[in-house]
């Protein structure tokens, strides 16, 4: 295959069609909200007539959903099926306003495992107008975890709480799927994206996971940024990149600059890839303003699909509907959404000027072009990933490590209060000091502000107060922390929540915070 030219790719297109027809590949469907169903129907009725070897099942998901008592969204149903095809062409969905609605694209991410989103990010120049004609990279971001996790708390009269977890589990799946990404698609370049300089244990466990995994993979180029300023040379020179992977947060917004980048948001797809399942999709929402005129750019979910064929081993058929969308554009065929830089076909002309297609005219162009090559874009080229060897046994994502020796040497204790100073908290603090633990340290955000704080740190009335081991470099117990916040309640002291400190192979696994 890797030495098929085009042409022969376009001809085991239709050679393929006919001789699988009768094997269809079951997939999930969901027309959604807004925009959703009309793009749906396009993109449906390319891949038909492209030959696609699928069998659609249609689930109901989004806004009706919602508001008919379902939180996330989405039916008990809908999960028999989505389970049974493992894969899901998914158009956007509208989620009501207001609160105790849940995010349906994070509960099946986490609910599927669906932990790498893959988003090509390519320019169209000339004929979609950008700033940035060279632009050609993909982002692979983590998917289940970093601040997405939505574990959220208000602690205090003036504090909230969102916690970052990020897991070694989480990071070696991720980087590993980038790296392969990147072999299996000619890529030469990975970048790892992180804010370690900061965030020294969970992005410090990202980039150190990165730094591992990359001596498996000696043919690939492979560097570090820190997220700042990889964002903004991804702004300014996006011709440095070919794969990013980072985590969660960062992806998510970078994603979304590097597809703005391009020309149209509305030209992106995205997979959502798990061990078991995959969905695919657009990038943009639901634009209700729109929904229902029938100007909608199908664009999006229609390269999404064409992922989703690559992952079914339709290769020739993704191919063949890539390249006859690049022809459409070519052709100077767009929707409202797309500046054409060229004279479009145009299916009527206003002012002597082409006026945009809709979304099925536009189904229909592209369906026209099916079997032509581009002439200034380079044709794309599919490959059908090689079959496992079942005598080969496949390496896994991830390898648990042997459980390291753990050891309790303290406890963080986060106190509300607001009338007293650092100075007055440490002094009724050190009343509750027990015979093996005390009071070491008080910061304030993350600012050491006892002992040896400063007058001009502002303090909110949230606390974190650490008590450590008194013999240096001991252990204590659980029960010597249930005597020290037996002593803390006793004294009146208002205890928000706890974290034990622990070492790991001697290891610390805490942070020691600013200022020290």
């Amino acid at each position: 295959m890797k030495n098929d030219t085009p042409e022969q790719l376009l001809a085991a297109a239709d050679h393929a069609a006919a001789a699988g027809a009768e094997t269809l590949v079951p997939i999930t469907v969901a027309h959604g909200d807004g925009i959703g169903p009309e793009i749906m129907a396009a993109t449906l009725k390319v891949l038909m007539a492209a030959g696609a070897r699928i069998a659609p099942e249609t689930i109901e998901i989004g806004e009706k959903l919602y508001k008919s008592g379902h939180s996330s969204g989405i039916a008990p149903e809908a999960w028999d099926s989505l389970r049974r095809t493992k894969v899901f062409l998914k158009s956007p969905i509208t989620t009501p306003s207001g609160g105790g609605y849940k995010s349906l694209n994070v509960t099946i991410r986490k609910t599927l495992g669906l932990y790498a989103n893959v988003r090509p990010c390519v320019s169209y120049s000339p004929f979609v107008a950008t700033k940035h004609p060279k632009l050609n990279l993909v982002i692979v971001r983590e998917n289940e975890e970093d601040l997405y996790a939505g574990i959220e708390h208000r602690q205090t009269d003036e504090v909230f709480q969102c916690l970052k977890l990020i897991t070694r589990p989480g990071c070696e799946k991720i980087v590993r799927y980038a790296f392969e990404y990147a072999r299996a698609n000619g890529r030469k370049k990975v970048t790892c994206m992180s804010k370690d300089n900061i965030m020294k244990m969970t992005d410090g466990l990202f980039h150190q996971v990165f730094d591992e995994i990359r001596a498996e993979y000696p043919e690939i180029e492979a560097d570090h940024m820190i997220i700042d300023i990889g964002a903004a040379r991804l702004a300014t020179r996006p011709e440095l990149f070919d794969v990013i992977v980072t985590p969660n947060l960062y992806g998510d917004i970078i994603s979304d600059i590097a597809a703005e980048m391009t020309g149209s948001v509305g030209l992106a797809g995205s997979a959502n890839i798990g061990e078991h399942v995959a969905m695919f999709e657009a990038i943009h929402g639901s634009a209700p303003d729109i929904a229902g005129k029938g100007i909608a750019n199908p664009s999006g979910l229609l390269l999404g699909a064409v992922m989703m064929l690559v992952h079914i081993r339709q290769a020739e058929v993704a191919a063949k509907i890539h390249n006859a969308w690049l022809c459409t554009l070519e052709d100077g065929v767009f929707t409202a959404d797309v500046q054409g830089a060229g004279i479009g076909a145009g299916v009527g002309t206003k002012a002597g000027l082409p006026m945009p297609f809709g979304s099925m005219d536009f189904a229909d162009a592209i369906i026209d072009r099916l079997g032509r090559l581009p002439e200034r874009f380079q044709p794309v080229l599919y490959q059908n990933a090689p079959l496992p060897d079942a005598a080969q046994v496949a390496k896994p994502l991830y390898t648990r490590a042997p459980a390291a020796k753990k050891a309790l040497v303290g406890v963080d204790v986060f106190v509300h209060q607001s009338a007293l100073s650092a100075d007055d908290l440490a002094a009724q603090l050190q009343t509750c000091n027990t015979a093996s633990l005390a009071l070491q340290m008080i910061t304030n955000r993350g600012v050491k502000v006892w002992p040896g704080g400063f007058p001009e740190t502002f303090c909110t009335d949230h606390w974190r107060c650490r008590f450590e081991a008194v013999a240096p470099g001991g252990e204590v117990a659980q029960r010597d922390i249930v005597d020290l916040l037996a002593a803390l309640t006793e004294a009146g002291v208002d205890v928000i929540k706890t974290e034990n400190l622990c070492t790991f192979d001697g290891v610390k696994g805490f942070a020691l915070g600013q200022g020290q």
